[in-house]
């Protein structure tokens, strides 16, 4: 078809929304792969459908499917095979007293561990992703980031360097030692600052349990990161994981939300992902303002929850 010159100049391709606007006429023209239903989102393989209230997500994998009442433009109807919750940097370094950990936190932790469960019994996998460096990754470190990691302001004390030892009461490791903790007290070394195997990087307190336990009954699964990000760049060990295991929705948590946590989610979002923030399992030190500025913009990309608002369906989906 052609058109009069004068509505040249006015005419746009928009090749995502599939039509031609010119000026004051839009033109239906439907690209070779995308549906010509309206209500679907993507291509054959990799679409959402918008319902008549919410989203369907499970890209035509409707059996076992979970409807989860999602507050804010939603239900959000989800195919647990393809579903997971990634936990990020729930970690000493981040969260124990002796490290200054956030005591925000540390209160999360046993909201976390209800919804791990509840994730593990309808069948979606945990996913846990931390700092966990080797000496190469400190090497090739941007100086931004090991400025960002030092707490002196000096390179020394930033990423691999050694923290000092740190003392616990024997029988709970997840707190600091004090004249009026019960028992004899143990010295822990803390290890090189967020390096693989080290104390410092492991997961705090009871998470430390799950994740463990988790990894080997096979329905958690560990990757370390070397960034904030635990999807930035070309791929990532979790990123690889979840290409092989056809997996597109995610919920996450962790800390701190507006930094490590929204950067993991915000990449997943750039790659393709679904991507749902779970509030009441993340937490920061940083001003309010920051949160805010995650749930804002999480919000038009993806959905907020509260694990009180989903957990009742995934109980009801272990009973099914």
């Amino acid at each position: 078809m052609k058109f009069p010159k004068s509505l040249i100049a006015l005419c746009t391709v928009l090749p995502q929304a599939a039509w031609v606007n010119c000026g004051s006429h839009t033109h239906t023209k439907r690209l070779t792969g995308v549906p010509n239903d309206p209500t679907i989102f993507g291509n054959a393989l990799n679409f959402w459908k918008k319902l008549e209230t919410g989203w369907d997500l499970t890209r035509g994998a409707t059996t076992n499917s979970i409807t989860l009442p999602v507050p804010q433009n939603g239900p959000v109807v989800i195919q647990p095979n393809a579903s997971a919750l990634v936990i990020i940097d729930m970690q000493n370094f981040f969260l124990h007293e002796s490290l200054n950990g956030d005591p925000e936190g540390r209160a999360i932790v046993p909201t976390t561990i209800t919804l791990i469960h509840a994730f593990r019994n309808a069948g979606m996998p945990v996913l846990w992703t931390n700092w966990g460096m080797t000496d190469y990754d400190i090497i090739n470190m941007p100086p931004a980031f090991i400025q960002g990691f030092s707490s002196d302001d000096t390179s020394l004390t930033s990423f691999g360097s050694e923290m000092g030892t740190v003392v616990v009461p024997q029988s709970d490791q997840s707190i600091a030692a004090t004249s009026t903790t019960p028992g004899p007290n143990i010295t822990i070394d803390a290890g090189r600052k967020l390096t693989r195997g080290s104390w410092n990087a492991q997961p705090w307190g009871e998470l430390f349990i799950e994740q463990t336990e988790g990894v080997t009954n096979g329905t958690d699964f560990y990757f370390n990161k070397n960034r904030l990000s635990g999807m930035w760049g070309a791929s990532t060990p979790m990123q690889t994981w979840l290409q092989d295991n056809s997996i597109t929705t995610l919920f996450h948590g962790g800390v701190n939300i507006d930094q490590c946590v929204f950067g993991t989610l915000i990449d997943a979002y750039y790659k393709g992902y679904d991507v749902i923030i779970v509030d009441d399992i993340s937490a920061t030190t940083s001003p309010s303002f920051a949160t805010q500025m995650v749930d804002y913009n999480v919000a038009l990309d993806g959905w907020r929850v509260n694990s009180t608002d989903i957990l009742p369906a995934l109980v009801d989906a272990r009973r099914t």
